[in-house]
């Protein structure tokens, strides 16, 4: 692909950067040939930045990195376009997108739940898209002796067992009245939940914009 690529006089191309799960577009940067063929030997973006002159690697210090899922090019052969799992925010504003203001200036969310809340570094919410993402990769590898690896071999029947059995232990404990115990069972039926949804190919963006639907 790379010998395709046509590269502009400074040798760069812009790279569109797009959420794969969502399709939003998080941002656009620009690459070299060199940071074109660190980002498809390690399936993590590389740019060329043109103000610092030197290549960096998204989430570097942040840790907001973009795991490449797919990169295409369009007809010119002069434009990327690369589809990412996105960890954290993209934006260094704290936005998840770049592209977070309207033609006036006027901040705007380009989904209907606020991703800033969801998938901020800063806050433990983004605790849940880590997981989910982590649960994602264990069906596709089912590394030997992971947990999530056995539900998943053992196929939906032995999810949805798992997902009542965790929501009767939620009910127990909180007949119990201990918070704690609550806590502890309630993250254990969210972790089953997100198995359950991970099989049936349906990610938590679904389900927050469901929330954000019946909220309106």
């Amino acid at each position: 692909m790379k010998d395709t690529i046509k590269f502009d006089a400074h040798g760069l191309v812009p790279a569109i950067i797009q959420d794969a799960q969502s399709g939003q577009v998080l941002m656009l940067a620009y690459m070299n040939e060199e940071s074109l063929d660190k980002t498809l030997a390690s399936g993590r973006t590389w740019f060329y930045s043109r103000s610092r002159q030197k290549l960096w690697m998204k989430g570097e210090s942040s840790g907001n990195v973009q795991k490449v899922k797919q990169i295409l090019y369009d007809c010119d052969a002069d434009t990327l376009l690369i589809k990412v799992e996105q960890t954290g925010v993209a934006c260094h504003t704290g936005h998840y997108s770049c592209f977070y203001r309207d033609s006036t200036g006027q901040e705007v969310e380009n989904q209907l739940f606020d991703p800033k809340e969801i998938y901020s570094s800063a806050s433990n919410r983004g605790i849940l898209i880590e997981l989910y993402n982590l649960i994602r990769e264990r069906k596709e590898q089912l590394p030997e002796g992971s947990y999530t690896s056995y539900l998943f071999s053992k196929g939906i029947d032995k999810i949805l067992k798992k997902v009542g059995e965790e929501n009767a232990e939620v009910i127990i404990a909180a007949k119990n009245d201990s918070k704690s115990e609550l806590i502890y069972e309630t993250s254990d039926l969210v972790y089953h939940l997100l198995v359950l949804l991970v099989e049936r190919g349906i990610g938590p963006d679904d389900i927050f914009n469901e929330l954000a639907l019946r909220r309106r």
